[in-house]
């Protein structure tokens, strides 16, 4: 995860320091002091980045409210205050993963991590969450509130799977990929569904995010295809630390999935190959058969191998 962290004294900048060094993993970064707030959360809400503010709650939200859009897609944000005793999630803390931060980030400075989310709070399900870890795409969005005030109440929540369809309503309902939402709404307080695609990904060294993104995305919409049904993306091993394939993985909230050569060469299918592309890589075709690879045994090859400026992006939907 990509952080920027904020600060606006010397005092609340050498935490910044602080915790950047602690989260080198996460590729942290204290943002230079004399930083207009503004231009810093713009790009972070654009690209999805993580935002730290080291100083009052209340700048983070001035600072933050004319980009806010979407629980669902806005990135986390986390205030700490200047003396590094506590960290308070403030947005995104489920989807977002701002509160699973925040833990992180109060264990590397022995700070007390200040959790607001009514479920977190009252120990209770969040359904949300619930989809999150489980790579589940939310059809419903209204839905979250349903479950999650029968689930503060104390009431059990009820969870059915589509092939065992329930006899009365269900709180949360997991059909297949193709199902639609309204089959199923009327019998359920949120339908919750696997995430169809996986794109494969192959690329010149050091093709930028903005790239990778921007025409991978536009493959996408070129074929009517939501990233919202994205359940990973997929690549080549010698690929794995590719940064503008890194960020599209944050970017996009799924798993970057990386394959050998060899592996990628067992794929059946109908693929594309190019001589280039196997003298350079081992293997005749890398996004095709990355996006086929994942999306498992009984995949469909829904996009085929589209290519520009260095750039090749292909998608199989999975199979049901």
């Amino acid at each position: 995860m990509h952080i920027r962290i904020i600060s606006f004294t010397d005092r609340g900048h050498a935490l910044a320091r602080t915790i950047a060094g602690r989260l080198e993993h996460h590729h942290a970064e204290a943002v230079p002091r004399g930083t207009k707030p503004g231009v810093i959360c713009s790009q972070a809400f654009s690209d999805r980045e993580a935002l730290v503010f080291i100083g009052a709650v209340g700048i983070a939200v001035r600072s933050v409210a004319p980009y806010i859009k979407d629980k669902l897609t806005d990135p986390p944000v986390i205030v700490i205050d200047e003396a590094g005793r506590y960290v308070i999630p403030v947005l995104s803390g489920h989807v977002g993963g701002a509160n699973e931060l925040a833990v992180e980030i109060a264990d590397t400075i022995g700070a007390e991590p200040v959790l607001t989310t009514a479920t977190d709070v009252s120990g209770a399900f969040s359904v949300d969450l619930f989809a999150e870890e489980n790579g589940l795409r939310i059809m419903n969005r209204d839905g979250i509130a349903r479950v999650s005030s029968k689930s503060l109440q104390g009431k059990p929540v009820t969870i059915c799977i589509r092939d065992y369809p329930p006899e009365e309503h269900t709180d949360v309902l997991i059909t297949g990929p193709a199902d639609p939402e309204t089959s199923w709404k009327d019998i359920a307080s949120i339908v919750l569904c696997p995430k169809k695609f996986a794109v494969g990904i192959g690329c010149r060294r050091g093709k930028t995010f903005e790239e990778i993104r921007d025409f991978a995305e536009k493959v996408l919409s070129e074929h009517g295809i939501n990233t919202a049904d994205i359940g990973a993306i997929a690549t080549i091993d010698i690929k794995k630390d590719e940064p503008g394939l890194q960020k599209l993985s944050e970017y996009w909230r799924v798993p970057l999935i990386t394959f050998e050569a060899s592996v990628l060469e067992r794929v059946r299918g109908d693929f594309y190959s190019s001589e280039r592309v196997l003298a350079a890589v081992g293997v005749d075709n890398v996004c095709e058969r990355a996006a086929a690879a994942a999306a498992g045994i009984r995949y469909e090859l829904a996009v085929k191998k589209t290519a520009d400026n260095g750039i090749t992006v292909a998608v199989a939907a999975r199979g049901i």
